[in-house]
């Protein structure tokens, strides 16, 4: 296993079996959730694709497509909701203006305190 600033590397036959094997359950746990919130934005998207990403946890595109990081799945449930959120609000705000937060904010109020928790103990786990 190999160390990148004292961070473990799984190597790259395991992160692929691994990706396989969760893919799908992360896709239900993000259609579900997108599901939930979305009854209170009533947001069109096109695609949802679960992705192995090594840097983001999510995107949105300007076409309307929601990219998900497969390790969504591993999060604590609020944190991956912040998430599906923020990619969310993303198909109506394509910015971090304060309109975009106020939208997020509709629905995780908390966002600022589980933003800090995601940048400050859970970005390590993306690789």
């Amino acid at each position: 296993m190999d160390y990148v600033k004292g961070l473990k590397i799984k190597p790259r036959a395991e992160v692929i079996k691994e990706f396989i094997e969760n893919k799908e359950k992360a896709r239900e746990l993000i259609n579900e959730r997108l599901k939930f919130f979305n009854k209170f934005y009533d947001f069109n998207f096109k695609k949802i694709s679960v992705k192995k990403q090594n840097s983001r946890w999510g995107s949105c595109s300007r076409k309307g497509n929601l990219n998900f990081n497969y390790k969504i799945l591993f999060l604590p449930k609020n944190i991956a909701d912040y998430i599906i959120v923020h990619e969310l609000c993303h198909l109506k705000e394509f910015n971090h203006s304060p309109r975009f937060w106020a939208l997020v904010a509709k629905t995780i109020p908390d966002y600022k305190k589980i933003r800090l928790s995601l940048k400050k103990e859970f970005n390590d786990k993306i690789f």
